[in-house]
Order: structure tokens, then sequence, then C-alpha cells
């Protein structure tokens, strides 16, 4: 039986589960949801419940490891000469190549407080803004379209507002498989009566479930996201359904908007050939959702990761002002982002334009308030993308990056660009539980905590920042913000704390939605979502009540534009990807948990006429190949996609997408076009040379 117990927040989804972690001594015996959680309210998912074996799995690394060479074995250091390394080698490549040489990527899998000291390592001991995060290639779209169109880059909503939905529209997201307890939620209104619109190219669960059907399944082709949006607000605005009191008082742009809507080419007999949605289902399901007292709008990657994420994100802002859907409960436009700390880490600074709070490097206001309070003088200038940083390493003027939790030779897209990069690289930097894919081209390894060990915060999907509490002390001797601040300090910029609480406090006497947040609070009221200050002390749940963050709502005109990823005879079908239950993004923790035995390959789905021609049977090992790389997975004949998509997910290092997806990305933001890569599909021809090596080819294509 348990002796003791932790109050702590889960790792995985953004959802944000609050657990009570309960121990015998040190043993961690079970992962109870906690029944105060104002995010989970004591449910939970079969990866917050039960996958937490990977904390004490024999695969992980407990000791900094130091090399020259990528091809020279690792070598076991204490922690004094490893940080050392880094710092001097850091400081060397400046030397030789600038201070612009060196960069950082943080991590959405963090706390808030370990994710600001590696921005604050940047910008103050490196001298420069290259610093980035997965977010980058996820949810970077949200943030730029929400606040071009809202003023504040993250959801309106709190969880709790979907029960006042009397019309939920999912689009691009599986929030039964990717986002399961806020799922439950959902599931429980439409039971009561609130009426459903699917978005998405695949037949997900939530259209057509025990209990559950949706009402519009509009079917589209990948890609054609911002036509379907801009053909719905068409009816809206050419049928009179617009809610002209709310756009009146309250936005700004209506008219050129408007006019641009209006025209025929957006209306849904005219994109209908374009998106593979019939006109009348269209239109029908626009009537829905504008008729509606209260519409609500849920989105995921599958508006994100386009060459149009952005536009489409603003498409959604648009409808939902038309519609007067913003700014009480039941509404709203609402991300389901994919990692536990991804908001998080990107309120915190992570981008290269964008200090804490979403503040931009060249605000001359806002560079003084840190200035005054880190010393010294910060670049106004933005630094390198995540992409950026890729193309000047093989170019030679980017020498030296620190990888924060990230797994980026799994995780980014066309990856033999990926391994280029960092091969050209002097020195790779990477912190993490595991010996990862890029650990590969690592010349530094410091090992990380697993979140049983951190203590600090997460900040949800929702905003809600909640409180995460070590249940054990680090297995590896320091703490993640910890070795951060010593490398900082070690390469001559003075940066010390004693406890994450004190970082916390940093953050909110520089961050305005911040302001009132401190380990006291949260310890008080168990979570808040921001902004948090002296107007809403306890937090605010529902954004954009009276007036929006930027004062008026603003309407942007959104053209659509097609992907420059065709499919072509070559390569005649498309591929698109998502997630499954029981395995989380690459799988490096999933994977080493009981988890598994639920999913022990990734598969590729694909429809019974594009099989039947290519000669294909379920569970036939196939190749999916792209211009840039090709695979080898198993089939898996399904009608959940239309003929010509085909569909899988990355949760396993020997299969998966990033070996076929290519460098095409968002325009505004270069998030990469993960839903939508031209592929072909074949009968796997065994290597008969070398069974051997062909196992080996095997675990090169690696997409964890």
């Amino acid at each position: 039986m348990p002796t003791r117990s932790v109050v702590t927040t889960c790792a995985y989804c953004g959802v944000g589960c609050s657990f009570k972690a309960e121990l015998r001594g040190d043993e961690l015996v079970r992962m109870v949801p906690y029944k105060d959680g104002g995010a989970n309210e004591g449910h939970s998912c079969v990866k917050g419940r039960f996958a937490f074996g990977y904390a004490t799995h024999p695969d992980r690394r407990l000791k900094p490891m130091v090399r020259d060479r990528i091809t020279d074995p690792w070598r076991e250091v204490e922690w004094d000469e490893a940080i050392g390394t880094v710092a001097r080698r850091m400081r060397e490549i400046q030397d030789r190549h600038g201070s612009s040489a060196i960069g950082a990527i943080t991590s959405s899998r963090c706390t808030n407080e370990e994710v600001y000291v590696v921005q604050k390592m940047v910008r103050a001991a490196f001298g420069n803004n290259n610093v980035d995060t997965c977010a980058r290639v996820c949810h970077s779209p949200t943030g730029y379209g929400l606040k071009q169109t809202f003023g504040e880059s993250a959801g309106t909503q709190d969880f709790r507002s979907v029960a006042e939905a009397d019309v939920i529209m999912v689009i691009g997201a599986n929030p039964t498989d990717g986002h399961p307890v806020f799922a439950s939620r959902m599931k429980r209104r439409l039971r009561e009566g609130a009426k459903l619109i699917v978005v998405d190219p695949r037949r997900i669960d939530l259209v057509r479930s025990p209990h559950i059907e949706a009402q519009h399944h509009l079917q589209l082709r990948p890609s054609t996201n911002v036509a379907v949006v801009n053909a719905m607000a068409h009816v809206v605005v050419a049928e009179g359904l617009v809610d002209r009191s709310f756009v009146d008082a309250r936005c700004e742009g209506f008219d050129e908007w408007a006019e641009f809507i209006a025209r025929p080419e957006n209306s849904p007999e005219a994109v209908e050939e374009i998106t593979g949605v019939p006109a009348a289902e269209l239109r029908a399901a626009a009537r829905l959702y504008a008729e509606a007292p209260n519409g609500a709008i849920y989105y995921g990657l599958g508006v994100t990761e386009h060459s149009q994420g952005s536009t489409m994100v603003m498409g959604m802002a648009n409808l939902a002002m038309a519609c007067g859907n913003i700014g009480r409960d039941g509404v709203g436009v609402n991300p389901l982002r994919g990692q536990n700390n991804v908001q998080g880490s990107c309120d915190m600074g992570s981008f290269p334009h964008e200090l804490p709070g979403y503040r931009h490097v060249s605000d001359d206001a806002v560079r003084t308030v840190f200035e005054n309070l880190w010393g010294g003088t910060l670049l106004a200038e933005p630094g390198l993308r995540i992409p950026n940083m890729f193309d000047a390493a093989i170019d030679g003027t980017f020498r030296g990056l620190f990888v924060h939790g990230e797994d980026i030779a799994q995780s980014d897209p066309n990856l033999k660009h990926v391994t280029a990069a960092l091969e050209a690289m002097e020195l790779v930097v990477v912190q993490d539980l595991f010996l990862n894919e890029t650990a590969k081209f690592a010349h530094v390894f410091l090992p990380g905590a697993s979140f049983l060990e951190k203590d600090g915060t997460f900040t949800n999907a929702e905003r809600r920042i909640n409180r995460v509490r070590a249940v054990m002390k680090p297995k590896t001797g320091k703490h993640e913000w910890q070795i951060v601040s010593e490398i900082a300090t070690a390469m001559g910029y003075e940066m010390s704390y004693d406890h994450p609480g004190q970082i916390m406090d940093e953050i909110a006497s520089v961050t305005p939605t911040f302001t009132g947040v401190s380990f006291e609070l949260l310890d008080k009221l168990g979570s808040v979502q921001w902004p948090c200050n002296e107007e809403a002390p306890e937090g605010t749940p529902i954004m954009h009540v009276d007036e929006f963050v930027r004062g008026k709502g603003k309407f942007v005109v959104t053209s659509y534009v097609p992907t420059n990823e065709r499919s072509t005879r070559r390569f005649p079908l498309v591929l698109t990807t998502g997630r499954i239950l029981s395995q989380y993004n690459v799988g490096a923790q999933t994977r080493r948990t009981g988890n598994v035995a639920w999913h022990p390959e990734d598969v590729l789905e694909l429809h019974p006429h594009d099989a039947e021609v290519r000669g294909i049977n379920h569970g036939d090992m196939v190749t999916l190949a792209s211009r840039v790389g090709q695979t080898t997975l198993r089939a898996e004949i399904s009608d959940r996609m239309p003929t010509g998509v085909v569909y899988t997910t990355f949760h396993h290092p020997v299969t998966g997408a990033n070996v076929v997806t290519t460098e095409n990305s968002d325009w505004a933001t270069n998030c990469p076009e993960y839903k939508v890569t031209a592929v072909q599909v074949a009968l796997a021809r065994p290597d008969r040379s070398s069974d051997t090596e062909a196992a080996g080819n095997d675990l090169v294509t690696v997409v964890d």
C-alpha cells in the first residue's frame, strides 16, 4: 500500500491533467487522477494513468557524457567537466565564427521555469536571439493567426466552456485519441444534445461511434482547409447570418473582408471541385454553426501543419467573429495543443522574435525591461528559426546547438536535411532522458530529469498554469534549470537561483500576463489561467469578454493558395499523419512502458481501392516513398480515408513519416507541412542480398 502521495501534473498532452502520485517510500506505486484538478476533475487516459515507467527504465542515462567527434565512443564525466566543456566549446565557436554562430532549442516537455532559463541563457549569455522551440513544428501558426485577429497567441476558452456549446466544430483534430480527457467532456455535451461538425480528411471516431454521430462530416482533401472555411464564411455573409451587433461593436476590417468573402469564387459550389466537399453539405454545416446560440471551434495540427496554417487560423477567427462566437461560455476558437507545455514554451519567449509574453524583440521599451533585470544589452533583431539554423549549419555559419529535451533527428521534417545539418556542426549538446536519435550527432550529452523529479509549472492548452511537484529527487543529481544556469555562468554570465519559485517570481516581474502568478498562489488555488494580474487576480477562464486584447477584433482577408506539394504520376497519393490514444509524440516515453502492447507498430491506412490496384492486402509490408525518402511499414486496409489519401502515425523509430515529409512549410511561421506529402505506396520487396543488411536499413528509417 502507498505510504505517501504528491499532487503533480501529467507530462503528456496539452490537457494538463492533475494526478496524485502515490508512493511506497521512494517507489512510485500508481498515478491516481486528482478530483480537484482544474483540467481533468478526476478523469484520466491510459497514458497519464499507466505510462510512467519510462522514468525508471534501464535505457535512461544518469551521467553526463562527452566526446570529441561523433564517431568516438562516449566517455562518462562529472558534471563540472561536462558543463565546462559546453561553455568552453561554445565560446570557442563564437570566437572563430561570431556571436550568432550558436543557439538553442527549448522543449515543450519541460517546465516553464526550465524553458525561461534556456531562452535567458541564449539572450544574455550567448548574446543573440537564436532560440526556437518545437512549437515551430506544431502550433506556431496558432500564435501568429490568433495574435493578428484577436491580439493574443492563445485559445479563448477554458475546457469547462464546452458544456455550454450548442454546436461544436472539430477541425483537423482527433480528440478521442490525442486529447481523450477533453474529448470525454465534449462527448458528454454531445450526448446532451449539442450538434457536431467534423472537418477532417479521415473519418475519426467522433464522426460515428456509440451514442455520438456528427451531423456533418466535411471530408475535405488535404491542403484545402482555407477553401472550406472561406466557403462557410461565404454562406454566413451571403445568407445574412452575420451577427451585425457583435461585428459593429467589437470588430474592424469587416467590410473589406465581407467584400472578399462574398465573391463567387468562395462559394461552396465554386470550391467543391477543389475541396471534394459537396456544396449542399458545406452550406448546411455553415448554417448550423452560424445559427447556433453558441458555436465553438476546436482544432489541432490538421489546421496548423499546412502551407496555409496561419491563414487557416485567421480564417477560423474570421468565421467566429462574423457569428459573434467570442467572449462567453460555449464559444471560441480553441487549439488542442499536443504537448504538455507547448503553450508555456511559447509564453516563456522561446521564439527568436519574441521575449516572454509574446513581445517583439524590436520593441525598445520591452528590451529595456529585460536589460534592466538581466544586465547588458539585448539584440533588437530576431534570431534564427529552427529551419534557418539547419540551413546556416550546412552553409557553415551556424556551428553550435544546445538541444533541450527534443529529438529533432526524429521529429522534424526531411530528416536527410536535418541530419546533414547536425553533422555539419562543431558542437551539438543534447539534454534528455535517453540517448535519442539526435544524440547520435551530439558531442555532449547532459542527462535530464523526468517530470516525476521536476518542481515548477506547466501551462496547458486552456492557458491553465499547473504546479508540477517533485515526487522524488533528480536521479542525475541536478535540476535542469540548475544545469542551464551553470552553463551560462561558466560562459561568463552569472545566473543563479535557489529554487524554481524564484524563477517564476522573475517571470512574473517581467511578463504582464503573469504578474499575479506565484507558487504560493498556485498552491492556494490549485491552478490559474493567464492573464493573472491585478485586473484578474485569480486568472481568466474566458478571454476577450468585453473587448479583444488588441482592442477590436480584426478581420483578415484569407485567400486560398494551393500548396506546392501536389500528387504526380510518380507520387499519386497524399500522405497525412496523426496520433493514437496509447502512444505519445515520438514514442520515447510511451514505448518504454506497458502501453506499447496496445500499439506495437505504426501502420499505413489506405483505402480498399488504392490497395486493390496495387495488389496490396491487409497486413502486407509496403514501401511508402516520396521525393525525399522512403520507409517500410505494414498496410491496414481501411475506408476511413478517401481514395487517394493514406494515413499513418509516427510513434515508432523503425517506421514513420518524417523520412518522407518534405521541406514545405507555412508561409508565415515555417511550420512544416506534415499533413500533405505526395507519396507512392507499393508492396515491399525484401532485399535478398542480406537479411542482416535489410534489418539494418529498417533501423535507419526513423520517425519516432
